[in-house]
């Protein structure tokens, strides 16, 4: 962020004023006011022609189109959702983009490809108004995905609109529907939170209100979670987070510190967190390089090597000799002559271009959009400021959350004015710089050359990871009471299939045992038993992730490989191997 000194001036304590004033007078009047200037910033703009106008233009589209297309346009508070009946597909619909002058809406629906690193944007003669800030959700049994809300403004941003319209998407044929709720539904908003539970649409609101879960079948009760001992320190505002397997990805966030009347202080942040829920702990996720090949793969690696070199020799003598032979005899064979018939010369097949892997998260921002599909997470776009000036992200990342081996980059867009964000940094970059020098030139004694390797840290210095996890059971232990798992625990470097391979009896056991206690019937076949078994050690590998990985890279530090147990290697192995 730059030097601390560096405080925000009193024009941006104004703009931060001006936005205070602005979110209450749209919650005060709902922003329905009427006028003639459609582009002037008074209270009085007609917003309801302005969307008329959009409606008109959206009508002169006959029929759903797709065409292929570059990645979506530079905005903020959109929505970025896994499609439910296309496990290849991520959606993207609406949000705004604000140059600083004038506000722009968006209600295109972007599609990508995963696999094909496509994007197609859909056009609709019944998709919903120009909206950001709305909510939208996958539809569980039902199928789709169901959007409410969200926020219109004039291009000033003088005035307000407030939806309170219920949408259904059909993901595979692209149509949209208005759903027309019976009884009075709930109001106009933007900013919310929508998912899907069983038969029950909930609606999380900011801030909350009596009417947050409505008609709920089957019955749903609120519940306050007690705060995370370990919660991401300082407290973030604009963080947000994915479901993914019984956890909540977060990523981002920004924390804001009043340091005097001139101004404010913002920290933004780029570090990405996985929330257990089961039980109520943060794990910090680091991202991974691939493992250095060990001697016995790079031995394997050049036999191989070699082996196809041997071949590749063999062939050519076969073809010399195919073709000595042709030649005396005199005679011409179709089947030689195959071989020695030249190929006509292929056009030249342009080799895609290969993704780019950072091993370094994407720049810190606030507000990103998040999305899970198939255990990728994606990033997409997202806020960050500087100074007085707003800096709207556009680009797109994804995580593989099994392996966490760098950050791919699926698109990526200089923001406007980029480098006005990149000047001030270097020269925030060079002020510090120079009071590091005069800081060494107050300083007496030796200094340590480039070349002289820095100290490392000492177990009495750095906690290691396993002292931090024990320190967490400590606070656990005070806190509330934890019961002892004795289910089956996954090893370090053990892929889920490798942890249910060697664990498959025992949860089947376990599962037994849970059916016993609940007094359900045991009409399962042992097909349907190893079935739930295998979900109940997914479930458990998935629990563990984090811990295990923890646990992965302490050993990897101190130069230790795969764990395997002695009872386990004695099982696998015959003859004198069992006594190694």
């Amino acid at each position: 962020m730059g030097k601390k000194g560096n405080k925000k001036s009193a024009e941006h304590k104004e703009r931060v004023a001006a936005k205070q004033s602005k979110k209450a007078a749209k919650s005060e009047k709902k922003s329905k006011t009427k006028g003639r200037d459609a582009d002037s910033d008074v209270e009085d703009a007609d917003l309801d022609s302005i969307l008329a106008q959009y409606a008109e233009e959206q009508a002169k589209f006959l029929k759903v189109t797709e065409v292929v297309s570059g990645p979506p346009t530079p905005r903020s508070s959109a929505t970025v959702l896994g499609s439910p009946s296309n496990r290849n597909e991520i959606l993207v619909y609406g949000g705004e983009y604000f140059d600083g002058t004038l506000a722009t809406f968006f209600n295109n629906l972007f599609v990508y490809n995963i696999d094909k690193a496509e994007w197609k944007e859909v056009t609709s003669p019944n998709s919903p108004l120009p909206r950001s800030g709305h909510a939208w959700c996958r539809g569980g049994n039902t199928g789709g995905v169901y959007l409410f809300g969200g926020e219109f403004s004039s291009p000033k941003q003088g005035t307000f609109y407030h939806y309170n319209d219920f949408w259904h998407l059909d993901p595979s044929t692209r149509e949209w529907t208005r759903i027309e709720t019976k009884g009075k539904g709930p109001p106009a908003r933007s900013g919310h939170r929508m998912t899907y539970y069983k038969d029950t649409w909930l609606l999380r609101l900011t801030p909350p209100a009596a009417d947050a879960p409505s008609n709920a079948a089957p019955a749903v009760r609120w519940e306050r979670r007690k705060k995370p001992a370990n919660s991401p320190n300082p407290p973030r505002a604009g963080a947000t987070m994915a479901y993914h397997k019984g956890r909540g990805i977060m990523f981002g966030g920004v924390h804001d510190v009043e340091l005097s009347e001139e101004g404010i202080d913002s920290e933004f942040f780029d570090t990405l967190f996985a929330w257990n829920t089961d039980r109520n702990r943060f794990f910090p996720l680091s991202l991974r390089r691939p493992r250095a090949a060990g001697k016995k793969q790079l031995a394997n690696q050049a036999k191989a090597r070699d082996r196809s070199k041997a071949t590749e020799e063999e062939l050519l003598e076969n073809l010399r000799a195919l073709e000595a032979k042709r030649g005396a005899g005199g005679e011409d064979n179709d089947d030689e002559m195959l071989l020695s018939t030249p190929k006509p010369e292929e056009e030249p097949v342009e080799p895609e271009k290969p993704s780019v892997v950072r091993f370094e998260m994407p720049h810190r921002r606030f507000n990103a959009q998040l999305a899970v599909q198939d255990d990728t997470l994606f990033i997409f776009g997202g806020t960050f400021e500087k100074g007085d000036r707003e800096f709207t992200f556009n680009d797109m990342y994804s995580i593989d959350l099994v392996k966490l081996d760098g950050v791919k980059e699926v698109f990526y867009n200089e923001p406007g004015n980029w480098h006005l964000l990149n000047e001030d940094e270097s020269d925030d970059e060079m002020d510090e710089d120079e009071d590091e020098e005069d800081d060494d030139e107050e300083e007496e004694g030796d200094t340590m050359s480039l070349d002289t390797p820095s100290p490392a840290p000492t177990d009495a210095t750095v906690p290691s990871v396993t002292q931090e996890m024990e320190q967490l059971e400590v606070e656990e232990q005070e806190g509330e009471p934890s019961v002892q798992d004795s289910r089956p625990q996954p090893r370090p470097f053990e892929s889920l299939r490798e942890f249910f391979s060697r664990t498959s009896e025992e949860w089947q056991k376990v599962l037994m045992e849970t059916l016993k206690e609940r007094g359900v019937g045991l009409e399962k076949n042992v097909k349907e038993l190893r079935k739930d078994a295998f979900s109940m050690a997914e479930e458990k590998w998935w629990d563990s992730r984090e811990e295990i990985m923890a646990l992965e890279d302490e050993q990897e530090a101190a130069g230790i490989g795969e764990v395997v147990s002695m009872a386990d290697r004695t099982e696998n192995a015959g003859g004198a191997g069992r006594r190694r």
